[in-house]
C-alpha cells in the first residue's frame, strides 16, 4: 500500500491534478488551502512585446479584458502557464524551464517592453537592462487553515504536493501553528524556489525534474511507492535526501 497523497493547490488546478493522479493509480486527497479571486484591471493603452506570465491564474483569472492584447506573444514560466494561455486563445512564444527570473534573463538582447500578469503577491524580478516590465494584477489568493479532519490526516504522515511559493509558505507555517510534526511529512515541490519556501524541517523534499503538472506527478508516483507508510522511516530518524536539486 502507498503512502497517502495531498494536493495543496486551488481550483481549477486542484481538479485537474487530481484526475491525473487517479489515472496514474494514485490515491491523492484535495486540500487547497486557497481561494483564488480575480480582480479588476485594464490594459495598458501601450504597444507591448509580449506578455510576461508566471502564474497559469494569472490568464485563468484575466476574465474579457484579456482580448485587449491577445495579439500578443506570451512568455510562460512553465507548461502549466503554457497551457493556460494556450486554453485563453493566445499564442506562447516562448516557454521556461526554470523560475520567472531565469525565462527574462534568457530573453534576447534586444530591448523589450512586456506586460506582466499576475497575482497581488508575486515574485520581485531583477530586471536586465534592455527589458521594461509594467505589471497588472489580475488576481488575489485567499489562504485558509486546514480543518480539523485534515489536520488530522496530515499527522497520520503523507506525501504532499506543492505548486507555489506562496502555498508552500502557508503550508508550513499552518504546520507550526497546529503542531503538525513536519518531520512526518515529505514534499514534493514543482520547482526549486517552491522547495526553498517551504524551508526546512520536513522529512525530505524532493523536486520535479521539469516545471509541469506531469513531472510533478510522475515524482510523486515513485515517491509513494518507495516511502513507508505513516513515514515510520522519518519517524525513526532515517531521511532519504531528494533526487535533482532537492533541499
Amino acid at each position: 500500500m502507498s503512502v497517502p497523497l495531498v494536493v495543496l493547490r486551488p481550483e481549477p488546478g486542484l481538479t485537474a491534478t487530481l484526475i491525473a493522479a487517479f489515472e496514474r493509480g494514485l490515491s491523492a486527497r484535495g486540500m487547497p488551502l486557497a481561494v483564488v479571486e480575480p480582480r479588476n484591471w485594464r490594459a495598458p493603452s501601450v504597444a507591448f512585446a509580449g506578455i510576461l506570465i508566471g502564474s497559469a491564474n494569472a490568464v485563468r483569472s484575466a476574465g474579457p479584458e484579456l482580448a485587449k492584447v491577445a495579439h500578443l506573444p506570451v512568455l510562460a514560466v512553465g507548461e502549466a502557464s503554457a497551457q493556460a494561455a494556450i486554453a485563453a486563445g493566445l499564442e506562447v512564444e516562448q516557454v521556461g524551464e526554470g523560475s520567472l527570473q531565469d525565462l527574462v534573463n534568457n530573453l534576447n538582447s534586444g530591448p523589450r517592453h512586456l506586460l506582466r500578469l499576475a497575482g497581488e503577491t508575486h515574485l520581485h524580478l531583477d530586471l536586465p537592462d534592455n527589458i521594461t516590465v509594467t505589471t497588472r494584477i489580475t488576481y488575489t489568493v485567499h489562504y485558509s487553515a486546514p480543518t480539523k479532519a485534515q489536520a488530522a490526516l496530515l499527522r497520520e504522515g503523507s506525501l504532499v504536493m506543492l505548486h507555489s511559493g506562496e502555498m508552500a509558505r502557508h503550508f508550513s507555517q499552518q504546520c507550526e501553528a497546529l503542531e503538525i510534526d513536519k518531520s512526518s511529512l515529505t514534499i514534493a515541490a514543482l520547482a526549486p524556489r517552491i522547495a526553498e519556501m517551504a524551508g526546512p524541517g520536513w522529512s525530505s523534499v524532493h523536486i520535479a525534474p521539469s516545471r509541469s503538472d506531469g513531472a510533478l506527478l510522475d515524482l510523486a508516483a515513485r515517491l509513494c511507492n518507495s516511502l513507508p507508510m505513516g513515514n515510520e522511516g522519518a519517524r525513526s530518524g532515517a531521511a532519504t535526501m531528494p533526487e535533482n536539486g532537492s533541499k
